[in-house]
């Protein structure tokens, strides 16, 4: 099984570094049929100068795939140096 070790080393080696958020107190609950589902959330960020969608695309569905979840959130936030 794949840990968030390995998904760390993954983006550093495809961005020279990355941020895990893994201890902070981030967690998901929801009901189904009756019984409480629950998740630890694991925030990753990693910064580039472009975006290639097709690889965060399939690197997602990767991911969901090896962390047996439904849905895996990636997002785009563009920021401006100051």
């Amino acid at each position: 099984m794949v840990s968030v070790d390995t998904v760390r080393d993954e983006l550093t080696a495809k961005f020279g570094g990355v941020t895990l958020y893994v201890n902070s107190p981030a967690e998901g609950l929801w009901e189904v049929d009756g019984e409480v589902e629950h998740d630890v959330i694991v925030v990753a960020e990693v910064m580039t100068e472009s975006l290639d969608r097709t690889l965060w695309a399939a690197y997602r569905k990767q991911l969901e795939a090896r962390f047996d979840q439904e849905e895996i959130v990636i997002r785009d936030t563009q920021i401006q140096r100051l």
